[in-house]
């Protein structure tokens, strides 16, 4: 997920990106009259990611909701890492100091179910012009608490699909299914690796971090039959199936993949993709606005197909950016008409009409995959990442039943830690340092000490 692809561990609750997303390292900014402090009736302190979607709502926010509401919004924008320790720390202490943050579909149930979130059941239903209904399922369902309550919404979404060079299948005489398996892949990867001078047959994320070369290999582990944990909180990381998807990932990669790959993660896989030196590239939905980019040397030369499978109909994973309100907020009204507002329909519209419809923080409503201007912007993969989101299946994602949501992660705290640690053993076994066995050895008594803390629950 390319909003969880990031290349150092976080603290409580950070996601690596997912995946994630290339940010600009902006220094921590405000706007509309600066960030933190006392709240006001009639102001709100937003605490967020400094992404470029976020940087763009801080912009519009001033002319186009204070100046209707008379709601003065206080933004803090720090980089990731900053801003996942900073939201945990006001978030656990109670603070208050934050109305709003920015969080993922992983921290909102962890979050509520410790009491640090204010439900929005209420909002959502007397702010009939919201159109909850209109939030695809699959986020609705991910933001929604063990308790049934709504902790959260969307301010975009992304699943992970596998793209490929068109013109370079052409040339090579081969042919994407439109509904690959894992091992079709492998063998389109043998195929095209060396088809331009330069250019591997695919790329993959290597690089450690529990939301980086985890995020992907687990939507593996999943469809080919594995899990991190039995129903039971069983660790079964050093499973047969488990062991079979890494196998098949570390040789994949290693045979067929980018030089460099135990130091690859989406910000790489990005570029080389733009570059063309990879034939294929499995990762976040999202990177294909970057793809079909003005600008882009392969733009209208990619083909966008759905998560490659093995034993599940389907395996991409779920991720979002999304709003939550403080429990100790003291303005939680007047951060409801903000969140309104920024996933609201209105607001993508005024995204295209000002930013270009490439911007538009899409992946979260029905309705935006309808609008003509969209469609014709984002054509060659608009639908694909639809059917994605919709297709990800974050409390069924393989074939036996779980103890917790997740499809690309375990939603537990400790899986922060974990699976980074997991992903260190991963990435050595990708640089050729160790087998996939020892790797694997040594994962499952890291699991097997986290499952310890569950057993029973």
């Amino acid at each position: 997920m390319r909003t969880q692809s990031r290349r150092t561990p976080r603290a409580l609750y950070a996601v690596a990106a997912a995946g994630t997303l290339i940010t600009p390292l902006l220094a921590g900014c405000s706007g509309a009259g600066g960030a933190g402090g006392g709240s006001s009736a009639h102001s709100v302190n937003v605490l967020m990611v400094n992404n470029p979607q976020m940087v763009e709502l801080q912009k519009l926010t001033a002319d186009n909701f204070t100046k209707d509401t008379g709601i003065k919004v206080n933004f803090t924008v720090l980089p990731e890492n900053d801003v996942r320790d900073k939201i945990s720390q006001d978030f656990a202490n109670q603070a208050g100091q934050y109305d709003v943050a920015t969080l993922s579909n992983y921290e909102i149930p962890i979050y509520a179910k410790n009491g640090w979130l204010h439900p929005i059941d209420s909002y959502v239903r007397s702010d009939t012009a919201f159109d909850q209904q209109d939030i695809l399922a699959p986020m609705r369902q991910a933001l929604t608490a063990a308790d049934g309550k709504l902790y959260g919404e969307p301010f975009y979404g992304e699943s992970s699909f596998l793209m490929y060079r068109k013109d370079v299948f052409r040339k090579k005489g081969l042919t994407m299914p439109a509904k690959p398996t894992w091992k079709q892949v492998a063998g389109l990867a043998a195929k095209a690796d060396g088809a331009e001078s330069g250019m591997k047959g695919i790329c993959l994320r290597g690089l450690p971090g529990w939301g980086e070369v985890m995020a992907p290999l687990t939507t593996v582990v999943n469809t080919f039959g594995g899990t991190w944990f039995d129903k039971d909180w069983k660790a079964q990381v050093d499973s047969p199936e488990f062991k079979q998807a890494t196998q098949f990932y570390v040789d994949l990669v290693r045979k067929h993949g980018e030089s460099g790959a135990a130091q690859s993660g989406f910000a790489e896989c990005l570029n080389d993709m733009t570059q063309g030196k990879t034939a294929m590239w499995y990762d976040a939905t999202s990177g294909a606005g970057s793809l079909e980019a003005s600008g882009s040397p392969v733009k209208g030369k990619i083909g966008y197909v759905q998560a490659p499978v093995e034993k599940t109909d389907s395996s991409g994973w779920l991720y979002t950016w999304a709003w939550g309100i403080q429990k100790a907020s003291k303005n939680p009204d007047d951060a409801w008409k903000f969140i309104s507002w920024a996933s609201g329909k209105g607001y993508e519209n005024l995204v295209g009409r000002t930013a270009g419809w490439s911007d538009v923080p899409a992946g979260k409503r029905s309705s935006t995959y309808d609008i003509p201007e969209y469609r014709k912007e984002a054509a060659a993969f608009a639908d694909v990442t639809r059917n994605a989101i919709a297709g990800a299946k974050p409390n069924d994602p393989g074939v036996q039943p779980r103890p917790a949501p997740g499809i690309q992660f375990v939603g537990i705290p400790e899986f922060t830690d974990l699976g980074t640690k997991v992903s260190q053993e991963i990435s050595s076994a990708i640089a050729g340092r160790e087998s996939v066995d020892s790797a694997l050895q040594k994962s499952q008594q890291l699991a097997e000490a986290v499952a310890k803390k569950h057993e029973g629950s």
